[in-house]
């Protein structure tokens, strides 16, 4: 049976080489395992059947019996389309095709009954249809199941080489007949009897192949809990293997740096929040075990000074700190704050980028080496292999999204013992997904905003009342502020209607003119970073008052005294953007606003951002609202997220009371018997084994 299934796609009857070299580019299926466990995004009921007079614009997929009453080519031969009329005792209907018509044509007979599928459209107020699928009436009894019938999802060259969604159902129909045994469990028998779960042989098969819409949701379900179980139970398996065999430093001691830091340096007065994180850190890396703890909090709510107080702890303790940032923009603004924060306690801070020069590295290196520098600050030229530390305790990686877990993994090899890490981000992470991408972890919260800091005001404007904002932009800057402007795109696109930096950028030095005492400048990824460096230093430095630029800004520009942020195209950006680039102003004591431009034309989704923009400020609602949205997106592989799976069937935006469901169980499992080593675990054992070894334990540097 597993033979079977591991055979290449490409021996399934109906493939061959060409197909198979599409389905592996396309839909990254290469076995007949992989074909199989490409589900369907949706099932259309096929047991109704419309009359043509029936018929009405409706945005769903219907079906019909009609006979072929006329079949002709129109158009030139570059631009051929062939237009079919179809008839049945209540009228006639209009089936257009633009593409394969030379096979249709053939296969295609005059006088003959036919099934017809697909999303009825109206063109010049006449109601058709285009690209039907179309079946003849004698064979449309011939499908496994005429109930439900399973629609897959194709890309465009897929449907070029006429791989359409009937085409991999055919596909399907033809490795289920090749199967010559039931399909194997891979769940333990007491979790699929005590949870009442369909069996996985009958649950594979109904979700291709529903008998009944009762079937389908109990294959739904199986499927869907397996998904999400396998994932919790791996990575709380590793969590408990590390709690065993890892140790960490102990970090018994606060000493003089922590407590002279706390009474004569403290830039502001510590939040209840940020109290209570680091009461938690403190716990963790006095255990004796290795801390692996993920900091949760929104823009500018100070999660950097937390860092640095449990940075002296490690300090207080003779160990040597790092700080690694996604960018340079990010690491040199780390370097400045924080360097800025010890200057009085004698510390020495380092910072090491891709920009640092040769001498002043090697000098870096001897003194990392030696123990004398406290605190390193830098980029990925931290992860180098010249980089050793003499005694590293403890590292802080923040907006670690923006790093691959490869990476992460060089930073754990730079000491024979485990330092202590900590995880931050400023994008707020639905609980959902983090308990998906941070299972293993601990996770602390910062949910409260410094004092003195004044929630963004956030309005949306048209295109039409450019002018208004304009006056008001001229109000601010007249009040000593300064503004962002922020664009999607650097210069035009022929394909996106969307207003581009370059245009805008000329528009606003026209609007706001070097002749009335007004300064603009252009910031985006393209420029030589030195030329970027420098408008940013001017910028915050107040030489300039208004700075044109793309989302280069959305981490790491920290200008207390910019008070407005202008988006223009916003529709154009997701929620998690929009609210990480309105995180840019409101870092000073003064009211900040955030303005949203849009054109008039707004899809529905564009609205609900937009709109939920404007209602709150809530990071962590925004994040839900953006999961529902638009979905997690690929959490695949070492590349971005570090999670090494992708969600086949479950929806972290759907399924969170099924996740929840599943990582209860696997707790409970494991809290009985940590190592799966009892009698009735043993298939579990083997299942995590099996998936470990087909990928590098990355979450043990997560």
């Amino acid at each position: 049976m597993d033979g079977y299934l591991e055979q290449e796609i490409k021996f399934l009857p109906g493939v061959g080489p060409a197909r198979a070299d599409l389905l592996e580019k396309e839909i990254n299926v290469r076995t007949c395992a992989d074909l199989l466990y490409y589900f369907p995004y949706k099932h259309i009921d096929r047991t109704k059947f419309y009359a043509i007079k029936e018929i009405s614009d409706v945005d769903a997929c219907i079906q019909f019996r009609a006979k072929i009453a006329s079949m002709k080519k129109e158009g030139s031969p570059r631009k051929e389309r062939l237009i079919i009329w179809v008839s049945d005792h209540t009228g006639s209907m209009e089936l257009i095709f633009f593409k394969g018509l030379k096979y249709l044509s053939a296969r295609l007979k005059v006088g003959s009954d036919y099934v017809i599928f697909g999303k009825p459209t109206s063109f010049n107020g006449r109601l058709n249809f285009v690209h039907p699928e179309m079946e003849p009436a004698n064979q449309s009894e011939d499908r496994i199941t005429a109930v439900l019938q399973a629609n897959y999802n194709t890309s465009e060259r897929m449907k070029n080489a006429f791989i359409t969604s009937r085409v991999i159902g055919k596909l399907m129909i033809a490795l289920w007949q090749g199967m010559k045994s039931p399909m194997p469990e891979t769940l333990p028998e007491y979790i699929v009897q005590n949870h009442k779960l369909l069996p996985l042989h009958d649950a594979l098969f109904n979700i291709h192949f529903p008998q009944s819409i009762v079937l389908l949701q109990k294959a739904q379900q199986r499927l869907k809990f397996e998904e999400l179980f396998w994932i919790q139970l791996r990575m709380l398996f590793l969590r408990e293997e590390r709690n065993v065999t890892v140790s960490g430093f102990d970090f018994k001691r606060v000493g003089e740096y922590f407590n002279r830091f706390f009474a004569e340096n403290l830039p502001f007065e510590l939040t209840e929040a940020q109290k209570r994180v680091i009461r938690e850190i403190r716990h963790d890396m006095s255990g004796g075990k290795q801390m692996n703890r993920l900091l949760q909090g929104d823009v500018g709510s100070g999660k950097t000074l937390v860092a640095l107080m449990v940075m002296l702890i490690a300090i207080d303790n003779g160990f040597q700190t790092c700080l690694m940032a996604p960018t340079e923009i990010l690491a040199n603004q780390h370097f400045n704050t924080i360097s800025q924060m010890v200057s009085a306690l004698g510390l020495r801070v380092a910072l090491l980028t891709g920009s640092t020069r040769k001498k002043e590295r090697a000098l870096i290196h001897e003194a990392l080496l030696s123990g004398d520098i406290n605190i390193l600050i830098g980029t990925h030229a931290l992860i180098e292999n010249t980089v050793q530390l003499k005694n590293l305790g403890l590292v802080v990686i923040d907006e670690q999204h923006r790093f691959g877990v490869a990476q992460r993994a060089k930073l754990w090899n730079k000491d024979s013992c485990a330092p202590h890490v900590l995880v931050m981000t400023a994008t707020p992470i639905p609980r959902t997904l983090a308990m998906t991408l941070y299972g293993d972890l601990d996770v602390s919260v910062i949910d409260q905003l410094p004092p003195g800091r004044h929630p963004v005001v956030t309005k949306h404007f048209f295109d039409n009342r450019r002018n208004g904002v304009y006056d008001f932009m001229r109000q601010q800057i007249a009040a000593g502020r300064q503004i962002y402007v922020v664009y999607p795109l650097i210069s035009e696109s022929e394909k996106m209607d969307y207003r581009n930096l370059e245009d805008g950028f000329e528009q606003i030095r026209a609007t706001f003119p070097e002749g009335d005492g007004y300064s603009v400048i252009m910031v985006h990824g393209k420029m030589p970073a030195a030329d970027k460096d420098l408008a940013m230093r001017l910028f915050k430095e107040g030489k300039t008052q208004i700075m044109v630029a793309t989302t280069v800004i959305e981490v790491g520009v920290d200008v207390p005294n910019a008070s407005v942020m202008v988006i223009e195209s916003s529709e154009r950006f997701g929620l998690s953007q929009l609210h990480q680039l309105r995180g840019r102003v409101g870092r000073g004591a003064d009211q900040s606003y955030c303005i949203l431009m849009t054109s008039y034309k707004l899809s529905k989704e564009g609205h609900e951002r937009i709109n939920t923009m404007c209602a709150t400020t809530d990071g962590f609602l925004i994040a839900e609202a953006d999961l529902k949205l638009r979905g997690p997106g690929d959490i695949d592989g070492t590349q971005q997220s570090g999670v090494p799976f992708r969600l086949h069937i479950a929806s972290l935006a759907t399924d969170g009371q099924l996740l929840h469901f599943a990582r209860n169980i696997a707790t409970d499992i494991l809290a009985k018997d940590s190592a799966l080593s009892q009698p009735e675990n043993r298939l579990l054992l083997e299942m995590v084994k099996k998936q470990l070894n087909q990928e590098m334990d990355w979450r043990r540097v997560s």
